[in-house]
């Protein structure tokens, strides 16, 4: 049996004020259409058609190949969403009805209605939920049997209705040849002149056929994103969610409310995250690391055993029993070895650091090759940038480069030679030598007396 997901995204999402289509505003690092569709398919659903509109474009250039889209030019109410993707829905099986601003729906709660929708044998199934505040949604009429009469839009409904707090989330459950009976049934007769979705559960069941309601207990599932305010609510629920689940899988979080995880981000168990830890995008971080107070690390993968002070690590690898910082930054395409220590004030960029080697403070590595058991003095500089090119830097096993020292690329420091703090170095240094590049020290014998710039005390 074909299982489907009609996912409405066509919407304007005015109250966004924003330039970007409403379903492309993104929840800790993905888009909330992305997040939908995710679980979606998380959920078993063989096939995902996203209802495009305001934005098209944009919509369907974020959108992965084997998601079909269906083009609602006018919004015309949530009914005429769904008819636009008439010809791409299955002739038999299960259509689920999903909204693409309402990325907090999780794949449990799918497969429960889904498996209530099927072992309960109904033609369309409602997903349901409490709100103290039901304002704004259609209000779920049950009868004396506690089945569902119709469902009532905040506009359309009697004062009494409004009292209901069962309300409609929004998100179906319907068997494929039904819904394809009634959705050519819509009709516009009502206060909004539009053709509503829930419509269709009314002209379902005058044919005869049952309709189901499925209420879920977390409401938080069902919230939709219609401003910024709404937005940041979203936000703070998933990402309370994603610590939820590393913290129960062995990782220590100081203060979740003050820590950014995005969703597809992996942390190995006892490695603890203090307060203002931002990971995010495809990052891996191993076992028993420290991620201290405000450390940024941004699709890269960390080692076990890495500790990690107020540092910033964007696209790049650090390996197992590494230090870095505080105040480091490794930029994109720096890979870190094994035990080696990346001080403060210490910047890397497109470099590979050998293992055991050490840069303890005031460094900046760009374009380099660096052995193992290399120290780089504090104050030295890898000048990779003549104006216009780039050239790299390579240093050897057990080398030595001394504090203040420049290393002007291209250059080759061979192994276990030295370089000589504060030394300009243009050519290759032989294994095994000592380069010096600084003028000889010259004292002059009272010459601050001669220029009467001397000073005592008593001045």
């Amino acid at each position: 049996m074909k299982l489907q997901a009609v996912i409405l995204a066509a919407g304007a999402g005015t109250r966004m004020k924003s330039k970007l289509p409403k379903v492309l505003h993104e929840v800790c690092g993905q888009t909330m259409l992305q997040h939908v569709i995710d679980v979606a398919k998380n959920a078993s659903i063989q096939e995902c058609i996203v209802i495009v509109g305001h934005g098209a474009e944009e919509v369907i250039s974020s959108l992965d190949k084997d998601v079909k889209t269906a083009l609602q030019s006018q919004q015309l109410g949530t009914g005429h969403a769904v008819k636009k993707a008439y010809d791409l829905l299955a002739e038999e099986g299960t259509i689920l009805v999903l909204n693409g601003d309402g990325p907090l729906i999780t794949e449990e709660t799918l497969r429960q209605l889904i498996a209530y929708h099927e072992e309960e044998r109904y033609s369309a199934t409602v997903l349901t939920a409490d709100l103290e505040e039901p304002y704004g949604y259609g209000r779920i009429v049950r009868g004396d049997k506690e089945e569902l009469l119709k469902i009532v839009e905040e506009k359309d409904a009697t004062v009494e209705e409004k009292k209901i707090k069962e309300i409609n989330s929004g998100l179906y459950c319907f068997d494929a040849k039904a819904l394809k009976e009634a959705l050519p049934r819509i009709t516009s007769e009502n206060a909004q002149k539009e053709y509503y979705l829930t419509d269709a559960l009314t002209i379902i069941s005058e044919i005869g056929k049952t309709v189901g309601v499925y209420k879920t207990k977390d409401y938080e599932d069902i919230m939709a994103v219609n401003s910024r305010s709404q937005l940041a609510q979203v936000e703070e629920i998933m990402r309370r969610r994603i610590a939820e689940k590393h913290m129960d899988q062995g990782v220590t979080i100081i203060n979740p409310s003050h820590t950014y995880i995005e969703k597809s981000v992996q942390i190995g168990r006892d490695t603890i995250l203090y307060p203002g830890a931002t990971l995010t995008g495809k990052t891996i971080v191993g076992e028993g690391c420290i991620i201290g107070a405000n450390s940024k690390i941004e699709e890269s993968t960390i080692g076990n055993e890495v500790n990690i002070q107020n540092s910033t690590i964007i696209h790049s690898t650090v390996g197992d029993a590494t230090n870095i910082g505080p105040y480091a930054f490794l930029r994109p395409n720096s890979h870190i070895g094994k035990h080696v220590k990346i001080g403060d004030f210490v910047e890397v960029k497109n470099a590979v650091i050998g293992d055991y080697s050490k840069a303890s403070h005031l460094a900046y590595i760009g374009d380099a090759e660096i052995g193992q058991q290399v120290n780089i003095g504090c104050g030295v500089v890898f000048v990779n940038y003549d104006g216009k090119n780039k050239h790299k830097t390579i240093v050897k096993d057990y080398a030595f480069i001394g504090s203040n020292s420049n290393l002007i690329a291209p250059l080759v420091v061979e192994e276990s030679a030295y370089v000589a703090s504060g030394s300009t170095i243009t050519k290759t240094v032989a294994r095994g030598a000592l380069a010096v590049a600084r003028s000889r020290q010259e004292n002059k014998e009272d010459w601050v007396k001669r220029k009467g710039l001397l000073k005592t005390k008593e001045e």
